[in-house]
């Protein structure tokens, strides 16, 4: 077992590369220096460093315990984190990361019945899209994570983490309200192969362009935004149309939009996700229970 201390000190030693240099950057004395890096020869079994000249190089031990230090420190602070996280959870504090359409719908419901039943937890509300927001719980830099995935799609969350499933959403097309289509309660996909399209975000864009194929054409994408509401304006003044989650209707705020569902019908997976030792922290199983309870009431949105 290696002492943690003596890593960060070996790193930065090979970093600078003297024990002079790594005692002025960590604001160590020389012999402190040395006496580490002896203390960390005796744990390895081998020297590490040595002299040539009035340098130094490493031996073939240290230059693999270098290939390795920058994996054992990057752990080591992910575990703070992840543990730090779980202590603030205990003080009623939680990270919730959500995707664009999952703040301005299902999040703020869900904080409202939360403020109501626990005034005391307090959550911090972060966005991004997967697969990144999901690394960001590995990581330690959020609490809860909600994601989505799409079943034409091969996507596999980390192993590290729970799924809790909250609901499907139905795809939609948005098309300019004086579209020949826009008189029709529902628009087949290869209806629309003919026109200009305004793409999303990299894993909804993904998804689009494989449901094209499936339908047997490649569409002409004229523009690509992450932002909900620049896609509604750019399809209100006519630049193309938009495949675009059933949550987008519910901030849809153009009145020159019309939303129409898609045939045959399309859905994406909308989950939560956390570590699962972050399931037995009070603050986390009660936003957990909120999300799930407004999602039950959008399903098949």
């Amino acid at each position: 077992m290696f002492d943690s201390r003596h890593i960060r000190t070996f790193h930065e030693v090979v970093r600078a590369g003297s024990y002079s240099a790594a005692a002025r950057s960590l604001g160590y004395t020389q012999p402190a220096i040395t006496q580490q890096m002896k203390a960390l020869e005796r744990e390895v079994g081998s020297p590490l460093f040595i002299r040539v000249g009035r340098g130094m190089r490493l031996t073939e031990a240290g230059e693999t315990l270098a290939r390795h230090a920058d994996v054992i420190l990057d752990s080591i602070s992910a575990a703070r984190q992840q543990l730090n996280a779980i202590t603030r959870l205990r003080a009623g504090h939680v990270r919730l990361c959500g995707f664009p359409s999952a703040n301005a719908t299902l999040i703020p419901e869900a904080m409202a019945r939360l403020a109501a039943a626990h005034p005391g937890v307090r959550v911090e509300l972060l966005e991004g899209e997967p697969p990144e927001s999901l690394g960001r719980v590995v990581r330690g830099e959020c609490d809860i994570t909600l994601a989505f995935t799409y079943p034409g799609l091969r996507e596999q969350a980390p192993a590290e983490l729970v799924e809790i499933p909250l609901l499907e959403d139905q795809l939609t097309v948005l098309l300019p309200t004086g579209h020949p289509l826009a008189r029709r309660r529902a628009v087949k996909l290869a209806e629309l192969s003919g026109e200009r399209w305004i793409a999303g975000c990299l894993r909804c864009r993904a998804n689009f362009l494989h449901e094209c194929a499936e339908q047997g054409f490649a569409p002409d994408i004229a523009f690509t935004t992450d932002d909900n509401l620049v896609i509604q304006s750019m399809v209100a003044a006519g630049l193309g149309v938009a495949m675009v989650p059933g949550l987008v209707l519910s901030f849809l705020c153009h009145q020159k939009v019309t939303g129409r569902a898609l045939e045959p019908a399309s859905r994406r997976h909308v989950s939560a996700y956390v570590l699962r030792e972050h399931l037995r922290v009070p603050a986390t199983e009660m936003v957990l229970e909120e999300l799930k309870a407004v999602a039950a009431n959008r399903v098949g949105c």
